[in-house]
């Protein structure tokens, strides 16, 4: 079947906590994505695959230069077959057309394969503050 990638799709609160609970191993939130996302922002992608959500990344910004990657998530069931990569080149992409000179993430090590590789991320010295 093929997927569709939508910059700033249409999202329906209940299936993003689904993915994200099937993505993240962790128990289905109520989140009220559709605000969240409309008041921080600069824009997201949504994988679709006949019409079930597959795919999310989250595009936040400073208003200016710099766009951040949040919540990239892909259903467990489709991971291995180059969603997240497209994700992530669709969010570059847009985030580029929007002005943004940089696209940071931060992830975990056992994600590094993923970002630095399939996705081309260089690495950078950066810091992190628990808070």
């Amino acid at each position: 079947m093929k997927i569709n990638y939508e910059w700033r799709g249409e999202i329906d609160n209940a299936a993003l906590d689904a993915l994200h609970a099937d993505g993240f191993d962790l128990p289905a939130a109520r989140t009220d994505w559709r605000e969240r996302l409309e008041r921080h922002s600069l824009g997201w992608v949504c994988a679709w695959e006949g019409g079930a959500l597959i795919g999310f990344v989250n595009v936040v910004w400073d208003g200016g230069a710099h766009a951040f990657l949040l919540d990239t998530v892909v259903a467990r069931r489709r991971r291995s077959g180059g969603v997240g990569a497209a994700l992530v080149a669709t969010a570059a992409r847009e985030a580029r057309a929007a002005g943004c000179e940089w696209l940071h993430v931060d992830f975990e090590e056992h994600l590094r394969p993923f970002y630095l590789d399939a996705c081309r991320f260089e690495v950078t010295a950066a810091g992190l503050m628990a808070l």
